[in-house]
């Protein structure tokens, strides 16, 4: 069990039926009144930020999130399929599971998967990949207008902005949490 007194910023706790992980908090002691601990919580499987405050006393259980590296593997259209590196077991996941990174993740692709009580909820592709760009308008010489970008679609179908002189067959880096390009590889 954990007291609002001792929370700390990343740590997660069951609370109100959900587990949260604590975003920001204050400790608050007013003139008049007793200390209360303000605190941005954020629910970890629906994303949802709530601003709450509690008694320094107040108790929750500490939520136990296990994190693996996992193998993807491939999709059969519904399901999306990781491999334990450890163990060789495998994992089907639904789309609504992946949906965030998988535009990121070819075939063979490590990604980390949280769970909570065995129960898997979220499916993080690595921070940068390189993808080959499949399709992408011709850049016109000449054209040097800086910031000007044009999409391209690589490798797994994601399409993001480039600049004009990316060509079909470069390799980019992209940041998967913003989805941005980077730099040619």
């Amino acid at each position: 069990m954990v007291t609002a007194g001792d929370f700390k910023k990343g740590l997660t706790v069951e609370w109100d039926g959900g587990i949260w992980t604590i975003v920001d908090f204050q400790h608050v002691k007013p003139g008049k009144g007793a200390a209360f601990v303000r605190t941005k919580i954020k629910n970890i499987i629906t994303g949802a930020v709530v601003e709450r405050s509690f008694n320094p006393t107040d108790k929750m259980p500490k939520a136990i999130i296990e994190t693996k590296v996992m193998q993807y593997l491939y999709n059969d259209g519904d399901l999306y399929y990781f491999m334990d590196n450890e163990t060789f077991e495998q994992l089907a996941l639904p789309k609504e599971q992946v949906e965030d990174s998988i535009p990121f993740m070819k075939e063979n692709t490590e990604a980390t998967i949280r769970f909570y009580k065995g129960a898997p909820f979220s499916v993080e592709a690595p921070t940068f990949v390189d993808l080959e760009v499949i399709h992408t308008e011709p850049g016109f010489k000449g054209d040097t207008a800086s910031n000007t970008t044009k999409p391209a679609t690589v490798e797994t179908g994601f399409t993001l902005q480039v600049p004009l002189f990316i060509e079909i067959g470069d390799k980019l880096h992209i940041d998967t949490r913003t989805g941005e390009y980077l730099n040619r590889v």
